[in-house]
């Protein structure tokens, strides 16, 4: 007997990609959702193999949905799919006992692979997600630096020179100096010409995303 599965989308045409390549794949959609609330009342009456939910859905989220299901001690294995590559996300997806979380992006590369592995009883969380959470967890040490000393840091990932990040930041060549001073102390680096480079360099991925006050 094929896989169960219910499908849930606020959004019709990945509702319809999703369940056209679950069909060509020989999987029975027995059902699917255009909300949260439609999408638990669905699992909660066929008790499907698996549900794939969108998470930003209307009524109930896709991790709601999920949440409800965990409450009723519902076996339906859950996969969530999103746009969003977030730790907070991922922490309660892994919380709430979900088998996947495959961003949007790559749904059809991955989808297949994913449903393998949940009906061997493992879990699969989209690789590039999981690559992204590691490269965003912060330093602690960062943690540490000033606004304006992140700022000089994050010029230097930029391959600026100091002229340049004292002209971006109006300040005199002489305080872009102290402030590197200021950096290699609270990162711990070594006196080298080039460590907060190597260093920028590193963790230019979590500067790019850095929210300054």
């Amino acid at each position: 007997m094929s896989t169960s599965i219910i499908i849930a989308d606020d959004h019709p045409l990945i509702l319809k990609g999703l369940k056209d390549f679950l069909l060509e794949k020989g999987f029975n959609v027995i059902a699917s959702a255009k909300n949260g609330k439609e999408a638990f009342t669905l699992i909660n009456a066929h008790q499907p193999d698996i549900a794939i939910l969108d998470i930003q859905m209307p009524i109930l989220t896709g991790l709601q949905v999920a949440e409800k299901c965990k409450e009723a001690n519902l076996d339906t294995k859950i996969i969530i799919i999103t746009f969003e590559k977030s730790e907070e996300i991922y922490n309660k997806a892994k919380s709430l006992g979900i088998y996947g979380y495959i961003l949007k992006e790559f749904a059809i590369a991955e989808l297949e692979y994913c449903i393998t592995c949940i009906l061997r009883e493992y879990h699969y969380f989209s690789p590039e997600l999981i690559e992204y959470i590691e490269i965003k967890k912060t330093p602690e040490a960062l943690k540490t630096l000033t606004d304006s000393e992140m700022k000089v840091i994050k010029g230097i990932a930029d391959n600026k020179t100091a002229k340049e990040i004292a002209k971006d930041l109006s300040i005199s060549n002489r305080t872009v100096e102290k402030h590197k001073s200021n950096i290699r102390t609270k990162l711990k680096l070594e006196s080298k010409s080039n460590s907060i480079l190597l260093y920028a360099k590193e963790y230019k991925e979590f500067l790019n995303s850095y929210k300054f006050l």
